[in-house]
């Protein structure tokens, strides 16, 4: 079992892929939209394009589960995100130019991302589930926590150097970013795993036994509809919170990035108070997921109803914080219960996640495309806000129901533990 020093050197990988993840989803997002001008659905297509490719999250994670040596992905799917984050900038300066060559660039861009996040996301789950021993808890929190960290980092550092903005400057900017994350990986995963080899007894299930059984599950089938149901509301904002800044309250791209990172600080505060709270005996994960929910509707009701900029803002990101804590804790352990096809177990759940994920941007940028035509600026946006927030009241419930029939106790599930 690993100490808390490899604990949390490990989760550093997530710090990297939230920091890189992070750009494409907001900054890139709010920089085509806004100052390239273009249609608010083509961000959202490019987005919804790299998570239809982790459709391939299960057959990483069935590999994690019958080899041994998940470095090698880990960094090499790292890199291959690097690559992409890269190539989508420079894609933003190439459309100055020429939008239909930007297209081109893009295209490969994401899906290079989409395929590096789905080798190096689910491998580095897999790993640490291998390593935590029985403080699956309190890894899922730290590495979520982490994710957070790396992705406000990410942002607030990049929003800050960019200033006076333009594509050159972006492209110079990036590349010091993918840079910083490829090293923390290196760190992070370094002889991390000498001598791990996989249980004998999977080596040799083939992918599709490993589907058949964990979809037989029944528990495994519910959760995985509330990961789709409340990740689809996690990510219904995402691509529109950039623009919303920026059209509606007039921020800049730098102003805006730093926004939308001052949203990830709070969704950490929320975290860690979820963290410490759980592990006092105060709340269980099934409470922190629900109230989470119910937060996040309040906060993107005050977004949409024009409340005060900031508290609306923080009040979304608290809410996002504690239904991670919940929902990823939750996850972890009904993965890990089942020690031969974590891996497996987590790729489904990934999977989920990448497909509601992917399906939140389109109906998010083509909802509000379809809205603006006919509607002012300020009641689009409140229209794809309000349908947010109805989506996170619904999971709330869902998630009240599915973790209410669990086949483990909450005492069991503490993600602060």
């Amino acid at each position: 079992m690993a100490g808390w020093g490899l604990l949390i050197r490990l989760c550093l990988v997530n710090a990297a892929i939230g920091g890189l993840a992070a750009l494409p989803v907001n900054l890139f997002n709010r920089l085509m939209t806004v100052e390239l001008a273009l249609p608010a659905l083509l961000p959202g297509l490019l987005v919804a394009l790299h998570y239809g490719v982790q459709l391939t999250r299960p057959v990483w994670g069935h590999r994690s589960d019958t080899r041994g040596g998940r470095t090698p992905f880990i960094l090499g799917g790292m890199a291959v995100v690097g690559a992409g984050v890269l190539g989508a900038a420079w894609g933003i300066q190439v459309a100055t130019a020429s939008v239909p060559w930007a297209l081109v660039v893009w295209v490969i861009s994401y899906i290079a991302i989409g395929l590096g996040i789905g080798a190096a996301g689910t491998s580095f789950l897999a790993l640490l589930a291998s390593v935590t021993g029985p403080r699956k808890g309190a890894a899922a929190t730290m590495a979520w926590l982490l994710l957070i960290a790396g992705a406000i980092f990410a942002s607030v550092g990049t929003g800050i150097a960019l200033e006076p903005y333009s594509p050159e400057r972006l492209v110079a900017v990036v590349a010091v970013v993918v840079a910083i994350a490829l090293a923390l990986c290196v760190i992070a995963t370094w002889r991390a795993e000498d001598g791990a080899t996989a249980p004998d007894e999977a080596r040799n299930v083939p992918l599709i036994q490993a589907l058949r059984h964990t979809w037989a599950d029944p528990m495994a089938r519910r959760f995985t509809g509330f990961v789709f149901l409340s990740i689809l509301a996690f990510y219904l904002s995402e691509l529109i919170f950039e623009p919303f800044a920026g059209h509606i309250h007039g921020l800049s791209p730098e102003d805006s990035t730093k926004l939308s990172g001052g949203k990830d600080g709070a969704a950490l505060m929320g975290m860690i108070g979820a963290g410490v709270l759980s592990h006092l005996r105060l709340g269980s994960l099934r409470f922190w997921a629900v109230a989470g929910c119910v937060l996040s509707a309040l906060g993107l009701l005050g977004l949409g109803a024009q409340l005060p900029l900031v508290p609306s803002t923080v009040v979304l990101g608290l809410g996002n914080g504690l239904f991670v804590v919940g929902a990823v804790g939750s996850m972890m352990q009904l993965a890990a219960a089942h020690a031969k096809a974590t891996g497996t177990r987590m790729g489904v759940f990934g999977a989920a996640q990448a497909i509601a994920a992917g399906l939140a941007g389109l109906v998010a940028t083509g909802t509000l495309d379809l809205a603006r035509l006919v509607l002012p600026d300020a009641t689009a946006y409140a229209t794809v806000f309000t349908l947010e927030a109805a989506l996170f009241l619904a999971a709330a419930v869902v998630a009240a129901r599915v973790m209410q029939g669990a086949d483990y106790s909450d005492a069991t599930l503490v993600p602060g533990e």
